[in-house]
Parts: structure tokens; sequence; C-alpha cells
């Protein structure tokens, strides 16, 4: 063989074995040679194709594009195109093409036929579309997510581990003007008018809930108020949370701010009318049992008639009990709880107390334990750790059973004081364990059982303890029984 027929045949076996489909396509459209890979991708013969033309291949949708180029290159407008286009396979499915088309002219220039390369992109292509569902799936989600950022009544805000704020939704924007008029540096822990729940104390930049949440703590329910102004405040509830990267690495912190101001007004109103009736009751309950007692020492009355007036006695002093923690509650709403603190013996005062409750314990057949030390000096309002007592102590006992047993535990450690109360009850449920502390608040088992009360006593424990700057704890468990745990920050003295 010459070079001209060895170079014809080296062409040949190049396109025949080429990875890539590859045809010759005459001017009229038809395919006069077509390799091995264009068959496999179309699952036709090359006997088949050898009948066919591009334009029986080609999916309708696609085949008038693919003309217009064709016949501007015919035409001598263009030398070469590419385009993506759908071909028909043989068992009838679309396979996706990538198209890339020279005009092969002869020495004289006039074109002789097409030279076409075509890669089977249908995987590329179902990747892309899967891409592209994706994509407007995640587009969808952003505007739905960001149509309700900027819709909710809460107040959203996002900051960057650098306490700077990236972002905020309308609600936060529209009420950065009353704590900050003079505006807003976009920085966490910027302090304004930003008081305390007294309306008095502003906050100190370690107190602001940004600059919080910037150093990582998280927090519900963190209640202020804000404005200069006290007959324009407004209270807020804050939330955070903290923004991880999928290594738990800090990104930032999230927080939800939620206006509560009718909230907070309206259970300051209900304070205020607490206190008021609980003084204008105590003062004629007050003649009442002064005149019981001496109607009780009369000696020429009959013992029936006594015994009537010791019903009455009873039952007033009850209702004597009720008005002082009705007051009492309503000194905590008004930020009135006064200490006065003075050198006290606990371990004294806790054996007074389960003395004056003995009576109860023995006639409910409780045991009541006690372990403490000999003597255990604190700096305390003994009238205010004396009602903590008397209170938990009394719920032990209600909520035990014939034969049960009340614990108390005093102890001093080198940095707190506890005191502990256990008894063997009814429990509590796991669900309820958040909500004793609360005002009114009476859990399903005492309501099921009967057990008188007015769910005073324990929001009255609570706010004395946190009065002393320290907290009380439950564990419970229904049907083995209660704990209750106060610490008391140490040394007192």
């Amino acid at each position: 063989m010459d070079g001209t027929s060895d170079g014809a045949e080296l062409w040949r076996l190049t396109l025949e074995h080429s990875p890539i489909g590859m045809a010759l396509v005459g001017l009229d459209g038809s395919l006069l040679m077509v390799n091995r890979a264009f068959c496999d991708m179309l699952g036709f013969s090359a006997e088949r194709l050898s009948h066919l033309g591009f334009q029986e291949l080609t999916h309708a949708d696609d085949l008038d594009d693919d003309l217009v180029m064709f016949n501007q290159a015919v035409a001598g407008e263009i030398d070469t195109y590419r385009l993506r286009k759908r071909y028909l396979h043989a068992d009838g499915h679309v396979v996706w093409g990538d198209l890339s088309v020279a005009l092969v002219r002869g020495a004289d220039g006039q074109p002789l036929h097409f030279i076409s390369q075509i890669l089977d992109v249908s995987e590329q292509y179902e990747h892309e579309q899967r891409l592209e569902a994706a994509r407007a799936e995640v587009e969808h989600e952003h505007n739905t997510l960001e149509a309700i950022f900027e819709a909710v009544s809460v107040g959203l805000l996002l900051i960057g581990r650098d306490g700077r704020y990236e972002r905020m939704n309308r609600r936060h924007r529209e009420t950065l003007s009353l704590p900050f008029p003079d505006g807003h540096r976009g920085e966490a822990g910027q302090l304004g008018h930003v008081y305390f729940l007294d309306g008095k104390t502003l906050m100190a930049k370690e107190d602001m809930p940004s600059y919080r949440a910037v150093q990582g703590e998280e927090f519900d329910d963190y209640t202020y108020w804000v404005g200069e102004d006290p007959r324009r405040r407004a209270a807020f509830s804050a939330s955070a949370r903290q923004v991880r990267g999928p290594d738990g690495e800090q990104l930032g912190s999230a927080l939800a701010y939620q206006e509560i101001t009718d909230l907070m007004r309206a259970m300051r109103v209900q304070d205020e009318f607490v206190s008021s009736v609980s003084h204008e009751l105590r003062t004629p309950l007050t003649s009442v049992l002064g005149h019981l007692e001496m109607l009780c020492e009369h000696d020429d009355l009959p013992p029936a008639v006594i015994g009537q007036l010791e019903v009455v006695q009873r039952n007033a002093l009850r209702l004597r009990a009720l008005l002082s923690d009705l007051l009492h509650v309503g000194q905590v709403g008004e930020d009135r709880l006064q200490l006065q603190r003075a050198a006290v013996d606990l371990t004294g005062l806790v054996g007074d107390a389960i003395e004056a409750t003995r009576p109860s314990a023995d006639k409910s057949g409780l045991t009541v334990e006690v372990d403490a030390p000999d003597h255990l000096p604190a700096d305390v309002d003994e009238q205010r750790i004396r009602q903590v007592l008397d209170n938990l102590l009394s719920n032990a006992i209600k909520y035990s059973h014939t034969g049960g047993r009340v614990t108390v535990v005093l102890r001093e450690t080198p940095s707190a004081i506890e005191l502990q109360v256990s008894d063997t009850g009814i429990g509590i449920a796991p669900e309820e364990v958040a909500l004793v502390f609360d005002r009114f608040y009476r859990g399903g088992a005492a309501l099921e059982n009967h057990v008188s009360g007015t769910g005073l006593g324990l929001n009255i424990v609570s706010s004395i303890v946190a009065a002393h700057d320290g907290t009380v704890t439950l564990d419970s468990e229904v049907g083995r029984g209660s704990t209750f745990r106060v610490t008391l920050p140490h040394p007192m003295g």
C-alpha cells in the first residue's frame, strides 16, 4: 500500500475504535460511516444505520435546531457547530448526546461530508437534572423560611462568632429603637435602656442576652424591660441557642425575642390586687381571732360552745395563713420581698420546724428522721427560712402514705449549705416537675387524691431561696417519693 492508502486505513481504524461515538454524515444527512461506539450508544447495527439519516435518529423537539445549524454549514455560513440534543435509542428510550460537527471540504473548497462526534451525556444530564431539582427545592425551602423569618411576630437575630450581628428580621429591627434610640452598632453586648425586672436596675454588658449568647450560653425565658420612659417600656422574653457546624464547632448564636408587655402588666395588676385584698382582709381577721381567743377563755360557756368556737378559731387561723401566703406572693411580684438577715443556728431552726409538724406526722402514721450537725450557724432571714422548712415538711407529710418516712438532712460543704427534705410519698410525674414551683400550680396526683392546698407553698419556697441567692431543685419518681434540695451560698456569716 502507498502512503495515501496507509493514511486512509489509519483514519478508518481510528474512527472505528474511538471510545466516543463518531460518524461521517453526507450532505443530505445520511450516515455514510459509523463506529462501534456510536452503534452501542444507540443500539443499532452499522448495517441498519447505513440506511438511516440523522434526522430519523433525532428527537422531534430537537430536530429543528439541528437542521438550522446543519444547513448553515452546508451554505458555508459556519464550518463547525456544537449542541446538546436527544437521540432515539433502538428500544425507544432517549439518549442525551453532546454533538460536535465539522464540515469537510475538498481541495476545491466544495463541501464533501460532515464529521460528527457524539458523546453520551445521559448520566451527566440526569445528574444535572437532579442537581437542578435539588437546587429548586433548596430555593423553595429558602423562600419559605425567608417568608416565615420575616412574617413571625417574634424578633429573630443571628450573631456571628465574633459578636457581630449577621442578620435580623423585620420584627427585631422595629424594636431596636426602643432600647437604643441613638442607633445600634450591630455588636453583641451594646448597652442601652435595658432593665432587669425591677424596672430600675440597668443591665451591665455581661447581663445582656446578646452578650450571654455570644459567650456560649443557651437559655429560655430571660425576661427584662426596655425603654427609657417607664410609661412606654416594653417587656421581652429572650431565648438563645448556639449555631454549630457539622463537627460541633460554634458558628454563632441565634436569639428569639418575644414581647410580653401585656402579660407582665397583667401579672403586676394581679399581684397588686392580691396584695391589696390580703391587706384589707387581715385587719378584720385579726379582730375576729382576738375576740375568738377571749371567748374561748370564758369559764361560763358550755363545753359544746367552746368546741364550736375552737373549730371557728382553727379555720380562722387557716384563713390567716392563706392570706399570709397571698401577701407573700404579692410582695414577690412587686419586688418587695425584703430579707431581715441575722445570725441563726439552722440546726435549731430545723429542730423547731420538725417539732411543730410532729403532731401532723404522728396523726398520719409517719416517721420523721433528721440528720444534722450539732450546730450550723448562717446569716439568713430566720422567719423566711422557717417558711421554707414549714412548706417543705408540710408537703412531705401531706403527700405521704401511712407508714411512710420523711427525712431531713442538713449539711455544710466548703461552698454551700444544703438542706434536703425527702419523703416516700406518691411522687410527681416527670412532666410536672418543672411546673411545681409555679404559682397556684397543683399536680394531677394532688387533685386525684383530693389533697388540700392552694399551690402557693412551693412558689413561696422558690422565691425565698432565690432572695437568699440560693437554688431549690426537685427529684421525684411516681410511687417512690420526692426529694427537695435547697442550696444556700456559704460562708454566710
